[in-house]
This record gives C-alpha cells, sequence and structure tokens, in this order.
C-alpha cells in the first residue's frame, strides 16, 4: 500500500468520525467495500466512455477492469463511473455538438467526488478532447488510457481502411466504376473488431496527440484494441496513477506549452486530423496555455509526413503499432533535432525523450525516413483572407499537390440540404477547375459543425475521371477522409462571416504555401452583399427552440477559438466543495 506523505482529496469525504464521514462511508460500504478501503488510500477514479452506442468504446468494461486491477496492485482504491459518451458513427447531428456537454460532465464528476486523481478511458474522436478538457479544468492526477484502433479491415483479399474506405467506395459508385452490390460487400468487412477506426482518423490522431503530450504511457497511441498489450497498458497505467498522487503530478505540470507544441510538430509528421487543430486549442484553453492558430504554421509546417497511412498514404494503425508505433516516429523526429521539446514531463515522471530514446524502428516502410517521406511538409496550412479573415485549414498530406495553389470559379451551395439535393445533378455548373463553396456548416449553422466538408465531388465529374477538386465550408470533415479541402473557415457564415455572401460565379484563389485564400469581390461588395440579408437568422431560429441546441449556440466560441463554451474556458480547479448535508 502506498505511503501517501500529502493530505488526500478524498479524506475531507472519507477521513472524518463525524455525521458526514459516517454517511459518506456507510452508503458506499453496501457495495461490500471493506473498511479499510477508506483509511488513507487514494482514491482513483476512472472516467469510463462505455456504451454500446459508442461501437468503438464497447470493449471498455474489460479495459477498466484491467485498470483496478494496476490501482489496487498499486494500493490505491478504484471506483468507476460513467460519463457522457459521444459516439462518431450513430450521434445526430454530430458527436461534436455534444463534446463540451461531455466536458462538463467530467468536469463536475471529478470536483464534486471523493476523487484523488482520474484515469480516463477514451476512443472514440471527441471522447478524447472531451474528457481532457474536463479533467484540465479540475488539474488533478490524471492519465489517458486509449481503447485502441480495430484491426485491418479486409475486401477481396485486400486491407482496407475504416472510414476511408466508405469514402472511395462512394465516390466509384457515383462514377459508375462499381456496383451497389460490390459497394454493400465491403460493409461487414471494414470494422473486423473492438476498438477505433485502424486509420489516421480522429481518433488514432487524438491518441497520437494524448501520447506527445505527455498524458498517456508511451506506445498508448496504437496497440491494438484486441491485443493483449493494450490490457497491460492498462493494468500499468493503473499502477502508476497511484505513484502520480504522491508525486502530486496533477495535469497542468504535464499540459503545458512545450507539450502542445511537441503535439503540433507530432501531428505533421504522422499526417493527423484537422480536427486536431480545434480539439488541441479547446484543450489549451482549459489548461490555460495561449495556444494561436497560426502555432500550427509556426511549429507545424516544414516538417514531413513520415508515417506512410491511409487516409494520406498506404498502410493502417495495426502495421503503425507494429512498426514501433509513436515512440519511433518521437525517436525519428528527436535524432533529427525536430521535436521542439524533448525535455517535456509526461505521466510517467520522465521525459518525452527519456521515453523514446530507445524506441525500435521495425519497418521504414510504414514509418519512412526523413529524407524519403510520405509528404515533404506535411504541417496544416492556416489559410487566411478576406475570405477566412479568422483563418481556415487545410490538409497537405490528404490533398492533391497541384491543386494547393489554385484560381477558381465558386459553385456555391448554401447549406449541405442544398448540397445534397444538387451535387448530382447533371445540369449542374461546374466544371473540374470550379470550386465547391458550401455555406452555415459552421458550430452554429449546423450546430456541431458536422463532418461535411469533404464534399463528394460532381457525379458527372467523377464519371469524367476526375479525382478531386478545390472545396471551400466552415464544416470539419472526417480525420478519415481525404482531398484538397478547406476547412474552419471563421467567421462561420451563420455568424456573419464573408463566406456567407460568396455568389456562383465568384472567382476564389487559394494559395495554400503562401497561406492565403482571397475572395475577388471588393470589401464594398461584400458588405452589401451581407447587408441584403441576415446569415444568422437560421441559427437564431434554432436556438429558439431551447434546450442545450439554444445553450449551444448562444455561447460555442468559432472554430479558430477551439468551439468550447465561452463560459468553459479556464481551470477552475478541484477545490473541495460544501457537503451535501
Amino acid at each position: 500500500m502506498t505511503d501517501n506523505k500529502r493530505p488526500l482529496r478524498s479524506a475531507a469525504w472519507f477521513g472524518t468520525a463525524d455525521k458526514n464521514g459516517f454517511m459518506y462511508r456507510s452508503w458506499m460500504k453496501n457495495q461490500g467495500i471493506p473498511d479499510h478501503e477508506f483509511r488513507g488510500k487514494p482514491i482513483i477514479g476512472i472516467c469510463n466512455t462505455f456504451s454500446e452506442l459508442t461501437p468503438c468504446n464497447a470493449h471498455f468494461r474489460k479495459l477498466a477492469e484491467h485498470v483496478k486491477q494496476g490501482v489496487l496492485e498499486a494500493g490505491g482504491y478504484p471506483l468507476e463511473f460513467p460519463v457522457f459518451s459521444n459516439g462518431e458513427s450513430n450521434l445526430r447531428p454530430t458527436a461534436m455538438f455534444t463534446r463540451n456537454l461531455a466536458s462538463m460532465d467530467v468536469e463536475e464528476a471529478i470536483r464534486g467526488n471523493p476523487l484523488d486523481a482520474v484515469v480516463l478511458l477514451v476512443g472514440c474522436d471527441k471522447t478524447t478532447p472531451a474528457l481532457l478538457m474536463g479533467a484540465a479544468s479540475c488539474d488533478i492526477p490524471t492519465i489517458v488510457v486509449t481503447g485502441g484502433p480495430m484491426l485491418n479491415g479486409k475486401h477481396e483479399g485486400r486491407d482496407i481502411g475504416s472510414g476511408t474506405v466508405v469514402w472511395q467506395l462512394s465516390e466509384q459508385v457515383k462514377a459508375g466504376q462499381i456496383s451497389m452490390h460490390d459497394f454493400m460487400a465491403a460493409e461487414a468487412g471494414m470494422s473486423r473488431s473492438a476498438g477505433t477506426c485502424n486509420t489516421m482518423g480522429t481518433a488514432s490522431t487524438m491518441a497520437c496527440m494524448a501520447e506527445s503530450l505527455g498524458v498517456s504511457l508511451p506506445h498508448n497511441a496504437a496497440i491494438p484494441a484486441v491485443d493483449s498489450r493494450r490490457y497491460v497498458l492498462a493494468h500499468l497505467s493503473g499502477n502508476r496513477i497511484v505513484d502520480m498522487v504522491d508525486e502530486d503530478l496533477t495535469l497542468s505540470k504535464v499540459l503545458t506549452r512545450e507539450a502542445f507544441e511537441n503535439a503540433i510538430r507530432t501531428n505533421a509528421a504522422i499526417g493527423g486530423s484537422t480536427n486536431a487543430v480545434i480539439h488541441l486549442k479547446a484543450i489549451a484553453g482549459r489548461i490555460g496555455v495561449d495556444l494561436a492558430l497560426d502555432d500550427w504554421n509556426r511549429i507545424g509546417r516544414g516538417t514531413p509526413t513520415i508515417v506512410d497511412l491511409q487516409p494520406s498514404g498506404r498502410f493502417l494503425m495495426e502495421e503503425f503499432y507494429y512498426a514501433g508505433g509513436l515512440p519511433a516516429v518521437l525517436r525519428r523526429l528527436g535524432e533529427a533535432d525536430r521535436l521542439p521539446h524533448k525535455d517535456a514531463l509526461t505521466v510517467n515522471g520522465k521525459t518525452l525523450w527519456d521515453n523514446v530514446k530507445d524506441a525500435p524502428l521495425y519497418n521504414e516502410e510504414v514509418i519512412r525516413p526523413l529524407d524519403n517521406p510520405l509528404r515533404e511538409d506535411g504541417g496544416m496550412c492556416i489559410v487566411r483572407g478576406n475570405l477566412a479573415p479568422q483563418g481556415a485549414v487545410l490538409k497537405p498530406s490528404a490533398a492533391t499537390p497541384e491543386l494547393m495553389t489554385h484560381r477558381g470559379r465558386a459553385v456555391v451551395f448554401e447549406d449541405f440540404d442544398d448540397y445534397k439535393a444538387r451535387i448530382n445533378d447533371p445540369d449542374l455548373d461546374v466544371t473540374a477547375d470550379d470550386i465547391l463553396v458550401m455555406k452555415h456548416c459552421g458550430p452554429r449553422g449546423y450546430h456541431g459543425m458536422a463532418e461535411v466538408g469533404n464534399m463528394g465531388l460532381p457525379a458527372k465529374l467523377l464519371e469524367q475521371g476526375v479525382t478531386d477538386m478545390v472545396r471551400i465550408s466552415d464544416a470539419r470533415m472526417s480525420g478519415t477522409a481525404y482531398g484538397t479541402v478547406v476547412l474552419h473557415v471563421a467567421p462561420e457564415a451563420a455568424a456573419g462571416g464573408p463566406l456567407a455572401a460568396v455568389e456562383n460565379g465568384d472567382w476564389i484563389a487559394l494559395d495554400a504555401y503562401a497561406g492565403t485564400l482571397h475572395l475577388e469581390v471588393d470589401d464594398a461588395e461584400l458588405e452589401r452583399r451581407l447587408a441584403e440579408h441576415d446569415p444568422t437568422a437560421a441559427s437564431r431560429r434554432i436556438a429558439s427552440t431551447g434546450g442545450y441546441r439554444q445553450l449551444y449556440i448562444e455561447h460555442v466560441l468559432q472554430a479558430d477559438e477551439g468551439c468550447d463554451f465561452d463560459f468553459l474556458v479556464g481551470c477552475r480547479g478541484a477545490e473541495v466543495p460544501r457537503h451535501s448535508h
């Protein structure tokens, strides 16, 4: 049993011999907990996003049991509790809509309960940022345990990537290249085991972000969900969190400015999801780190993408783990002096470099040498201009190089419904050189900012062999998607941003290398167009229906600010609340 040298937070509940202590202990004992468990042992909360409606996290009951074994072995006492599980695959209109709600659940559950530390069980896309945001606002010792990616998908004798294959095959159906039977045949083979997407989608990206931030043990990001080593890591994380209580190793000591800079550089090297831009900003805002959108240009640009994974490359997460996983990537960056802060502290008490300096690398096809990268410059492109005054994002590793600099005529869709109604119309006035523009899909306009930004191409162009076009919107896109897609345009159309004023036939110039996005319409004309109608009216009508949607629309920040609620930014700590009786 651990010999605690500092007062335990849980002692404010269980450590007194008065009426309140009696009540707290007595009701807990109805679960069969013996008295000695309340005598000075650190109480470790296991924050569980298990849900059968979140298939990525449906194996978390077993994962939690291994964390508990580790906690008990180290002399702590584990108490598991559920929080809102916002699963990407089923939840409408988008899991992003409830990310902040889940973070509020986590924050108040931690602060209001007798917990000395917490283990966050995360997996599906938004559960990782949501739980880290909530925990950051409390700032107690915290460690992340990810559920791990699925096994490789299989179809017609080849590996297929979850999510990515959907976009590929859907376009092939529209192009007449495969039948609907062929399309449906891939469905069962895509998801063959428990776990998250096996591509470098948002779930795997955020798992890599957690590891590069130092809030998880090494190799947390890539061990497959059904690999026994995933359960060993859960056990060891349970061991470690007890020691973190003794060391008072709180989240703010790990989530430093230096940690976020390491994560930005790592995201470029792995070809990570554009969603990481929003989520890292939100997490940083909760812990008090001033992370700016331009930091992605300053730190990430010029970094080669060396992980050859779908959707940018060829392989899947199984191969990534077998090749050496994220420690091998970090070692490769560090040896080339491209890891910004080697001495950043991690949750195991060691520096990031100490954790990875001897990491083995088994496959240089999957984790490539820096002088033979998948993409010479994989850092996120932040573009600005009169169309995106507060910025927009483009992922170079998933884009067509020839389209990174492009001038084209706008083909405008007022919202996602308009897009769906018209995109496959054979009479749609569109050519391969045009730019598809979609409005009203940002945080307010599509309450939650759905992953609809990777607009499928017009069927008539697909039939002609066109495979990519420049696309611009205030939406997000799945980390499993690909294409020359400009996302997160801020301010969004529903907040009165210039995107709302774009009309069919306007000319737009994109230069991702120079960081510019320009609508070739003068300022006076833009103002005139915006004055003619109220682009915020639709979101106000939605808000008037009340409930969480009203709270969301009235308080959500724009994409460049992380889409957190304005009243949630900041660390409020974990001061023990007053008694309930």
